[in-house]
């Protein structure tokens, strides 16, 4: 199965993240392509961000390297250092340990498409988020001060 047929993946919105940091991501379809392809080492998303969704909160991956491929549209592209317009083509990284948060943010009136890339469950031991009280670990989402919010983490 080399050649990945699109609409036989589940595609979904879901979200772990408690009121209010779930409503910008409404807008996010993604499908997870490791579980019904049998990739063990990695994993990967195909994501569709309809015009004003966020991919996530901006955040960082303490164990797990990651990438997005820039399929089609535009986005935003959000760091510690300011906007990077994002096109088909285009690509970002961002390594294990460095708390550049990062996200993106459809500004246009069409829908973008990109691949996220990353660890998986092996390398997921956890991460923040810049501009929220929030970090996560495999166990769920916590305040900065260890208080857990009351939700089941989507990793």
């Amino acid at each position: 199965m080399p050649k990945l047929d699109l609409s036989h993946i589940e595609q979904t919105n879901r979200t772990g993240y408690p009121a209010p940091f779930d409503e910008p991501v409404q807008g996010r379809w993604y499908r997870r392509l490791a579980p019904p392809t049998g990739l063990q080492d990695f994993a990967a998303s195909h994501v569709v961000l309809k015009p004003a969704a966020w991919s996530s909160q901006r955040h960082w991956h303490d164990g797990e390297d990651e990438m997005l491929i820039m399929i089609a549209g535009e986005a935003v592209l959000i760091e510690d250092e300011g906007r990077t317009i994002m096109r088909a083509g285009d690509i970002a990284v961002w390594p294990k340990g460095v708390k550049n948060g990062h996200h993106l943010i459809n500004e246009t009136q069409e829908d973008c498409v990109f691949v996220a890339i990353g660890g998986g469950k092996k390398h997921d031991i956890g991460g923040g988020y810049s501009d929220i009280d929030m970090l996560f670990t495999p166990d769920g989402y916590f305040r900065k001060n260890g208080t857990g919010y009351d939700t089941d983490r989507i990793p």
